[in-house]
């Protein structure tokens, strides 16, 4: 019991220095681990952080390979495209030649069925011989032709037109007839010489020799009224003929001869069909038919029935 009083506290002190000394060992051993533990735990995230890089860096180089790609693709397309539209415009060229050969194809034939004189200037310019029919005369009905008449004939593609153009003047109130259409070669003759016995001379100024009369076309038509029953000026002085200044060229029908023309007297009577197109466009132009060019006529021969 002595020794432990005389040595207690020295004995206590050792105790806990022991003590202390063995948690601190053991604190240090532990905390040696830890940080072996926690040296390992960062080897093996560096080493998943240096894969996750491989594998982000090859990523990279695949989306990269990748939006080449993407972008030679988008060439592509925008090469195919222009492919495309060069074969597109091709294809509406060569359409476009086929349409116009097909055209032309069916102008020459339309044209080589429509007779080329129908748009000739005659009345001492130009000679229609003896031989020359039109291509389909048809008889006009008796409600357009004045009473006790023989038959009339009228170019059997125009003759809608005259109609026409008679029905919309009888709806209009106009009183208009018939007097004279389609003359053959020799009846212009017999007409001429008739003209010629009565009037000598003088019937040159009224009058066209056979082969200049523009009725031997089948195109031109004299009109009268029931008051008026032959070819007279004073046709001129009609609601007939007023009537016919503003409407007949919607029919395609122009007046052959008027006032101070270089061919024969003033005959208000006289009308030619010359098609729609060109009637429309010498009334615009306030121009006569024989003040036109031929080579400017000529160019509305193919649709003169149209």
């Amino acid at each position: 019991m002595h020794w432990i009083r005389k040595h207690g506290t020295q004995l206590f002190i050792g105790v806990i220095l022991g003590v202390s000394l063995g948690a601190n060992l053991y604190l240090f051993l532990t905390l040696r681990d830890m940080e072996a533990a926690q040296a390992a735990e960062r080897i093996v995230l560096e080493e998943q952080l240096a894969a996750l890089s491989a594998q982000l860096i090859a990523a990279s180089s695949t989306i990269a390979e990748l939006r080449a790609d993407v972008t030679e693709l988008e060439q592509d397309k925008d090469n195919l495209r222009d492919d495309l539209r060069d074969e597109r415009d091709r294809n509406e060229q060569f359409e476009d030649q086929i349409r116009d050969i097909a055209g032309t194809v069916g102008d020459l034939d339309k044209l080589s069925k429509t007779d080329k004189e129908l748009l000739q200037k005659y009345s001492k310019a130009y000679f229609l011989n003896e031989n020359f029919i039109p291509s389909d005369l048809r008889e006009i009905d008796d409600d357009y032709v004045q009473d006790d008449r023989e038959p009339e004939y009228f170019h059997g593609d125009a003759l809608r037109f005259l109609e026409n153009m008679m029905d919309e003047a009888e709806d209009d109130g106009i009183d208009i007839t018939i007097i004279s259409a389609y003359r053959s070669f020799d009846e212009q003759n017999v007409l001429k010489g008739q003209f010629t016995q009565i009037y000598g001379e003088g019937a040159n100024a009224f009058s066209a020799d056979q082969g200049f009369s523009e009725h031997q076309l089948g195109t031109a038509v004299d009109f009268g009224t029931s008051d008026i029953r032959s070819a007279q000026a004073v046709f001129a002085n009609t609601e007939a003929y007023t009537w016919l200044l503003r409407n007949a060229h919607k029919y395609g029908f122009v007046l052959s001869y008027p006032e101070e023309n270089g061919f024969y007297i003033f005959e208000p009577w006289h009308w030619r069909f010359v098609g729609r197109e060109l009637a429309r466009d010498l009334d615009r132009a306030d121009a006569h038919f024989y003040d036109w060019d031929q080579r400017r006529i000529d160019e509305y021969l193919l649709n003169i029935f149209d």
